[in-house]
């Protein structure tokens, strides 16, 4: 049906110290229909260790899942298969991360490899930042073919800064170079990846001191990306060089009030797929950041907030139509449905919402089902 999308949802199902307890079941695969706001359940695969982060590809055929699991010296990559005719999810293989605390995972734009970011909290073991994996034709996973340990001065927040630790790895729109966020070093660093898929370092932007870059959205045009600063609470608009990886800043807005921005931590960023409104979530002041997109400088201007429909908003998603916005509110145990504008960005709360524990990260297949 064009209407229905397929819809992938991680849920945290192991104890974990930092997060306020675990009360999903796993890997869901659900049918989103966007007319009814209603969601089927199609698959389910409870034994993934807390499925924290997802990617999948364009049909839904191949999705790949990060587990965090605090006291692993190493995480996984899990790598499955789903089959749309039969809404069978089927289980290929996993691999160790090289690292710990996987934090996030991007499908390589030509589909042939897989990109991970991981935190990292420990010193022992192979303590690597940036991870890429071959997809092998069966959409299974290689073992690592290539890592790097990020290393560098640390940022002014002492208590979240006391190392490196990457958390997002974000490929650019043309392709060939990766943009990895490293929140503990304060930095935006570029890779150019060969044929191979072995990685080159090819530059580094320093972002504010103590903002803590998180995760990256880029433009649909390819020259400019957007950067969610957890630790600042800011958003952050940056000229992109698709070429050299090379980041020029452009200008930098709170995401939320300056009173609340010692009691927030900011999570996930999104771009609408035209380009003209980029949405922040917000943790502790729990709400959707909204800012609109100047089309030729890529400068970003605050629209407002809405609240997030629940408590600590972990992860969102649009629906490749641009229609909605779901936002997987962490600890509400619920995913809140949001109607979009397309003309003013603006979000309204639908009054519909999707009930699973402890969500943490949201995803869609681009083509319907």
């Amino acid at each position: 049906m064009a209407n229905e999308f397929l819809m992938f949802v991680g849920t945290l199902n192991r104890e974990v110290p930092y997060f306020q307890g675990a009360r999903g079941d796993g890997l869901h695969v659900l049918a989103f229909d966007e007319n009814t706001l209603s969601a089927r359940p199609l698959a389910h695969f409870p034994q993934v260790e807390n499925p924290t982060f997802l990617s999948c590809n364009a049909d839904g055929s191949r999705i790949y899942v990060n587990s965090e699991v605090s006291d692993w010296r190493e995480g996984l990559v899990t790598a499955f298969g789903f089959d749309r005719e039969t809404s069978a999810l089927r289980y290929l293989n996993a691999q160790p991360t090289l690292g710990s605390i996987p934090a996030q995972n991007m499908i390589s734009r030509d589909g042939k490899r897989l990109f991970l970011a991981n935190y990292t909290v420990w010193s022992e073991g192979p303590d690597q930042s940036f991870v890429i994996f071959d997809i092998r034709a069966d959409g299974s996973l290689s073992p690592a073919i290539a890592s790097v340990a990020h290393q560098g001065d640390c940022g002014p927040v002492t208590a979240r800064q006391d190392r490196s630790h990457a958390h997002s790895a974000t490929e650019t729109v043309a392709g060939g170079v990766v943009l990895v966020a490293d929140l503990g070093l304060d930095q935006l660093v570029a890779y150019r990846i060969a044929s191979d898929g072995l990685p080159q370092r090819i530059g580094a932007a320093a972002t504010a001191p103590g903002a803590g870059p998180r995760h990256v959205a880029l433009h649909p045009n390819g020259r400019f990306a957007y950067v969610m600063n957890e630790l600042g609470s800011s958003v952050a608009a940056y000229g992109l060089d698709a070429a050299s990886g090379a980041l020029q800043a452009i200008n930098t807005l709170p995401a939320v009030p300056e009173d609340s921005r010692n009691t927030n931590h900011c999570s996930d960023i999104q771009i609408s797929p035209d380009g003209r409104f980029v949405y922040g979530a917000n943790r502790g002041h729990d709400s959707i950041a909204i800012f609109a997109v100047d089309p030729e400088t890529g400068t970003l201007s605050a629209g407002g907030f809405v609240p997030c429909g629940g408590a600590t908003p972990r992860h969102m998603a649009l629906t490749p139509s641009g229609r909605h916005l779901l936002s997987a509110n962490q600890n509400a145990d619920r995913i809140t449905i949001f109607a979009r504008d397309a003309e003013t960005g603006a979000l309204s709360e639908t009054g519909r919402f999707i009930a699973l524990g402890t969500p943490m990260c949201v995803q869609f297949a681009a083509q319907p089902l």
